[in-house]
């Protein structure tokens, strides 16, 4: 591990970036350039003390958690990232297959949707990241471990009897369960299609075909369908059941996309989506929450969950 030179790559990347660049209200008057070291600390979901530390080479080795961590924070490109690894002595992460950093744009703009659920999946159905509202209306599923952060593999073998368990079929009303499985199925067919090299897709559809039944006769009717927009009702515990617009955002070759969730100006759905955002916000998180990727213990950030302020709204209100 090089301490003075990852001290000094880090303080560089941190006086590169401005509020703006990643969500955050200018505030006060800045003396210096750049972002604030309790800022980018926030960003990393680490304290500001132990990135203080790394920045002035006194701090311990980062785990390779905690330098994912800090690349996203610090909006890194890839090569950046495999610099930042490099210096701290560890190996850069493999890119064969799906990407499963968050590219810097869709954080960007992540980062802004605080009135509305948004999600960033992979394509197929690795939960990426999440704001808060998203959060409020699914349940926090990027701080979960990479496993139980899959769409398709939750709703196939999760249980689907209350909002706590593994499973995402509660959320779905039971009349609406077979489409949604039936796209889950056509979506990642497509998917392992257009990857036949990506490991990721191919392990989980020999997975869901061993375990589950309703999985290998959909699997075997070879539909295909690259999921969109579209119209879906979510059961929610709280405000009750909802109609909500789905749009997809498609982003690197289209590995990874933003799901906004929207509700039509004047429907019941959108007063119960507003109650969401009050009920859901008071006690649940007020950032977005970034899935780790890499896995191990964390160290100060806490199970390598990145959490952000939402942009332009301050805590409390």
């Amino acid at each position: 591990m090089n301490r003075s030179e990852l001290a000094d790559f880090l303080r560089r990347s941190r006086a590169r970036l401005t509020p703006a660049d990643v969500g955050l209200p200018p505030g006060a008057r800045r003396r210096t350039p750049g972002l604030r070291r309790e800022e980018v600390a926030g960003l990393a979901g680490m304290s500001t003390d132990y990135y203080a530390r790394l920045e002035q080479a006194r701090g311990p080795r980062p785990s390779r958690q905690m330098l994912g961590a800090l690349a996203r924070a610090l909006r890194l490109t890839d090569d950046g990232s495999d610099h930042l690894f490099h210096l701290a002595g560890e190996e850069p992460p493999r890119r064969q297959g799906t990407p499963d950093r968050v590219r810097p744009a869709l954080l960007r703009v992540l980062d802004r949707l605080y009135d509305t659920p948004a999600q960033v999946y992979n394509d197929w159905g690795d939960v990426l990241a999440q704001n808060a509202m998203a959060v409020a209306l699914v349940g926090d599923l990027a701080s979960r471990p990479p496993r139980d952060r899959n769409m398709v593999r939750r709703f196939f073998l999760g249980a689907a009897d209350g909002p706590g368990g593994p499973g995402s079929r509660y959320f779905v009303p039971p009349e609406d369960r077979p489409r949604h499985a039936r796209t889950h199925v056509a979506n990642l067919r497509a998917v392992v299609a257009a990857r036949p090299g990506d490991p990721g897709p191919a392990a989980l559809v020999a997975e869901l075909r061993a375990a589950s039944r309703e999985f290998a006769v959909l699997w075997e009717d070879h539909e295909v369908e690259v999921q969109r927009a579209a119209v879906k009702r979510f059961r929610h515990p709280v405000v009750g059941e909802l109609e909500l617009e789905c749009e997809a955002l498609a982003s690197h070759e289209h590995a990874q996309r933003l799901i906004v969730y929207t509700a039509r100006p004047g429907t019941e759905s959108h007063a119960r989506l507003e109650l969401l955002r009050v009920v859901g916000l008071q006690d649940g998180p007020r950032d977005v929450t970034v899935a780790g990727g890499t896995g191990g213990a964390g160290e100060e950030a806490g199970a390598g969950v990145s959490r952000r302020r939402a942009a332009g709204r301050p805590h409390g209100r």
